[in-house]
């Protein structure tokens, strides 16, 4: 029988509710074979996610505080799940190692991933699966990296013996034995782990949207929902902001050849967002464009220097004074006499005169000027390049928006075309690129 690996968000899992609902879902599809939870998540606007009460809860333990007081509150958000979900299971037990492993300074990390170890174990009981604990077949080398090999053989060994299982997300062991996470949202990668070492047919990521969307909501008001992506651009767009998958995610599936399916647990009948491997031949977007993401915080440098392009190493060396500094290159647009280095503007705080004089010293420009405020934002998509007049579109709506183009950069794969523009202009600039390339077609 064909395996289907589901994930489940925070928010998919605030409460009882939430929990029956992805329940249905999996018993619906007996492909649906091994679960992997997060932690409980908001329940409301207001609300505190329970990694978050955890964080808080441990902050106070390592300052000496009584924390117990915090950790009856979390014990009670899971009792309230239970209650909720009408079992007769208890997690007292959990609790009082908790408390004393809090006591002994267990670690952040381990603080952290109890949200998902707990929730794990309730939805296991609920469902009548088997608990696996991450810790014991996800593991770290020395550096903070994954170690797939030996992740993999783990999990693959384990799970070949059992027809179903929840495995939490979020954490594995650490090379000294103690428990790591990954970073937030790293329930994404241990689905995608798990998905990858028992070669599942497709791996479905339930969470509160109904899959990718064209362009943040918070900026353009009912995005398009994407149908269909690939690896490549899915990669684009979450490194420059879109969040609904954590990008790591992406390769122990993309290497297996495994599609992921982002679905809405509160809208199980949408089809949702299919993103599938590169060489796939399934059907480009409607919209000529896949999608288009952002972020603000940037600094360019723009340096010039008459003959520039006839001076031998003078790239290499404007990039080493960034190098020594650990200060890693965004975007790179040159011409003939000048060329603009994009940086993040957090790793260049309080060195912003250090690299100016460095550079200077390295290259001596005729002039350098640096600008902050300055904003990037992608326009991804396969279809672009089989496409005339994509960035004379896409001027054409800033233009009209009276909105100036600081830089623009096209990769050599046609993929995506970046333009930076001033933070101010940020929001409106997405609205207009989406308006040209997706409204205006609709």
């Amino acid at each position: 029988m064909a395996i289907k690996v589901v994930k489940f968000g925070g928010s998919s899992l605030a409460d009882a509710r939430q929990i029956q609902k992805a329940a249905a879902i999996i018993q619906a599809d007996p492909q649906r074979r091994y679960v992997v939870p997060s932690a409980p998540g908001k329940r409301f606007s207001k609300d505190i996610k329970v990694t978050d009460m955890l964080y808080t809860c441990y902050g106070q333990a390592e300052q000496g505080v009584d924390f117990q007081g915090e950790l009856d509150a979390i014990q009670a958000r899971y009792d309230d799940i239970i209650a909720g979900l009408g079992m007769d299971f208890s997690l007292a037990d959990e609790f009082a190692v908790i408390a004393e492993n809090f006591r002994k300074r267990a670690g952040k990390d381990y603080a952290a991933s109890r949200g998902e170890y707990l929730n794990g174990k309730v939805i296991a009981a609920y469902l009548g699966f088997p608990f696996v604990d991450a810790a014991e077949v996800i593991f770290f080398r020395p550096d903070g990296s994954l170690d797939d090999e030996k992740t993999a053989d783990t999990l693959r060994e384990r799970l070949s013996e059992m027809e179903n299982a929840v495995i939490p997300g979020f954490y594995g062991c650490g090379a000294d034995g103690y428990v790591k996470t990954f970073s937030r949202g790293g329930s994404d990668v241990t689905g995608s782990i798990v998905a990858g070492a028992v070669k599942a047919e497709l791996y479905e990521n339930w969470t509160d949207v109904s899959g990718f969307l064209v362009a943040d909501p918070r900026i353009v008001e009912d995005p398009a929902v994407i149908r269909t992506i690939t690896y490549t651009e899915l990669r684009e767009l979450s490194y420059m902001g879109a969040s609904v998958l954590h990008e790591a995610a992406i390769f122990p599936v993309r290497s297996a050849g495994i599609p992921i399916n982002i679905r809405n647990t509160n809208a199980p009948e949408e089809p949702g967002t299919m993103i599938v491997p590169d060489s796939t031949e399934e059907e480009l977007s409607a919209y000529t464009i896949t999608g288009i993401a952002g972020k603000k915080d940037f600094t360019s440098i723009n340096i010039h220097k008459d003959l520039m392009n006839s001076q031998i190493g003078f790239c290499r060396d404007v990039l080493n004074v960034l190098a020594e500094h650990n200060i890693p290159l965004e975007h790179m647009p040159s011409s003939i006499d000048s060329m603009t280095v994009i940086v993040d503007s957090d790793h260049l705080k309080g060195m912003e005169e250090e690299i100016r004089t460095e550079i200077i010293k390295a290259v001596q420009p005729d002039s350098l000027e640096t600008e902050d405020g300055i904003a990037l934002i992608a326009v991804v998509g396969r279809g672009m390049c089989r496409t005339r007049g994509v960035a004379a579109r896409i001027f054409a709506a800033l233009a009209h928006a009276r909105i100036n183009v600081r830089m623009i950069d096209q990769g050599s794969s046609e993929l995506n075309v970046i333009v930076a523009v001033k933070e101010n202009d940020f929001e409106q600039a997405i609205r207009c690129i989406y308006e040209m390339f997706v409204n205006s077609v609709a």
